[in-house]
């Protein structure tokens, strides 16, 4: 089975299946094609995390970059990080993010598992619905912003003559002969061979950055998932530098407090939110680059950690000092096997396409992900080179207590992620829905202070109950801004596979 934003990607991905592969070579077909056929969330220039199921336990891999070595506080002269041009780009950690999953788990030759990637970008596809109306509006925002950086962003993604609309055709040469160069070397040519080259010598002539130098010292982390136990079952995350924590946090403090026998209860959804901005306050104030800071986790999951934030919480709403800007721009998947393989993986560019900056001749739009720092010296986020961003972009997955794996699942969404997880974890585990149930429930969101927006369908009266225990609600009619989730399930005693796909996008499951 595999789960994910776009069709085309998820049988990519059923096709490698088909051939012998296995769920990490299903899950990196699966992730390569989205770089082609979902550009407005992910690219070759952005960077991706994994929680992999093999051999009886499960895996957890950091393929996020870190800022170039010329990069610091001193270069931005006080001023605020910008969203777009080269000065928030960050090393791309998901080309050896790939590669990394496939040397250890890989079954079948890498090349092939790019196969599919490569055939779309240069055949082309059709735009499907949500795509082509994220892409338009992306396209707006590029031409209001009249940056000369732009220019190669607009002749590879808003080439003359193409109109945005779903059933528009789009292909992309340069993207498929960078994908052949990257299936021929494993991924190596990105990061010290002529991709390399050719990212630093554009860099160089547009006043970047970013250096070969940068790209030949990246490597990709093999790290120990966290978790926390949630009414008999684990959820795992990546430990910081990414957000994950802030799940974690929210769950284990709601674990301690008494929630209603229905999911739509006020009462119930009052105690999430309250829950949700303690962990965030936690992610905001500690979260940062381990290799660089500590990030004292054991702590922050602790039951006295728990019961401390417990005390915040009370029948009106507060505000936790912490703020979550609403950007995204990320697709997530899920991957399983006939052998019990799993793959949670997560791929981003940030903010849509990212920066804007494409790199001439190669079809690469590098991330923005470098905006996430901190600007506060002294914070344990605070930028500095070599060093990790806060990245929002957070693969989960699902446990029994006693450590037998139940499947991976995931919301992408900026920092509407670990909400969507906590929103799905409680549908699942405390209100019994199914994968497809836990998805489609209405969700609400978190902004800052006591502000928060509800999606439409949600019950009228459980929003001005909201608004009567002190929330500040809005509801909100686009689906756009709270999340995109995929879901798997394995039956422990038959085997049979459950999944669940994004009914607010152009979700799909391919199965076999």
């Amino acid at each position: 089975m595999v789960a994910t934003s776009q069709p085309l990607a998820a049988q990519a991905g059923l096709s490698i299946l088909q051939a012998g592969g296995n769920a990490v070579d299903a899950a990196i077909a699966t992730a390569a094609t989205l770089t082609v056929v979902e550009p407005t969330s992910n690219g070759l220039g952005g960077d991706n995390f994994a929680l992999v199921w093999a051999g009886g336990r499960l895996h957890g891999l950091n393929a996020s970059g870190a800022a170039p070595a010329a990069l610091n506080l001193d270069v931005l002269g006080g001023q605020e990080m910008p969203k777009y041009g080269w000065t928030p780009v960050t090393v791309p950690g998901a080309v050896r993010g790939w590669a990394d999953l496939h040397a250890r788990f890989g079954r079948l030759d890498f090349a092939e598992v790019l196969i599919p990637a490569v055939r779309y970008a240069r055949e082309g596809f059709a735009l499907s619905p949500v795509l082509a109306t994220n892409w338009a509006q992306a396209t707006d925002v590029y031409r209001g912003l009249h940056l000369p950086i732009l220019e190669e962003w607009f002749r590879v993604f808003a080439p003359q003559g193409m109109t945005l609309r779903p059933g528009a055709l789009w292909r992309s040469e340069d993207h498929a002969r960078t994908l052949e160069a990257i299936a021929a070397t494993s991924g190596a040519a990105f990061y010290e061979g002529e991709l390399a080259a050719t990212i630093e010598a554009h860099a160089r002539a547009t006043g970047g950055l970013l250096r070969a130098s940068d790209l030949a010292a990246h490597r990709s982390e093999w790290v120990t998932p966290i978790w926390t136990e949630f009414d008999g079952h684990r959820v795992y995350e990546i430990p910081p530098n990414g957000q994950g924590i802030a799940a974690l946090v929210a769950l284990k403090v709601l674990s301690g407090l008494k929630l209603p026998e229905r999911r739509d209860d006020p009462d119930g959804l009052h105690l999430q939110i309250e829950a949700m901005k303690r962990g965030f306050h936690d992610a905001h104030s500690y979260v940062g680059d381990p290799r660089h800071v500590a990030v004292d986790v054991e702590s922050l999951l602790s039951a006295q950690n728990a019961q401390a934030h417990r005390e915040h919480i009370s029948q009106r709403a507060h505000d936790p000092a912490t703020h979550a800007p609403s950007t995204g721009g990320t697709v997530y998947l899920a991957t399983a096997d006939a052998e019990g393989q799993m793959v949670s993986l997560i791929q981003s560019n940030y903010m849509g396409f990212g920066s804007g900056v494409v790199v001439p001749g190669t079809g690469i739009a590098l991330h923005n992900r470098g905006h996430n720092f901190h600007l506060d010296p002294a914070h344990p986020n605070a930028l500095k080179p070599g060093k990790r961003p806060y990245h929002t972009i957070i693969p989960g997955f699902l446990g029994k207590a006693d450590g037998a794996p139940v499947g991976p699942f995931g919301v992408m969404g900026g920092f509407m992620q670990p909400q969507g997880q906590v929103q799905v974890v409680l549908n699942t585990v405390r209100y019994g829905m199914n994968p497809q149930q836990a998805l489609d429930a209405p969700r609400w969101q978190w902004l800052t202070g006591k502000k928060v927006e509800v999606e439409a369908a949600l019950d009228a009266d459980m929003a001005r109950q909201l608004a009567a225990r002190g929330h500040e609600v809005t509801v909100q009619l686009g689906a756009g801004s709270f999340g995109r989730g995929q879901m798997i399930r394995r039956d422990p005693v038959s085997g049979v596979l459950e999944g669940g796909t994004e009914s607010r996008t152009d979700g799909h499951i391919a199965v076999w």
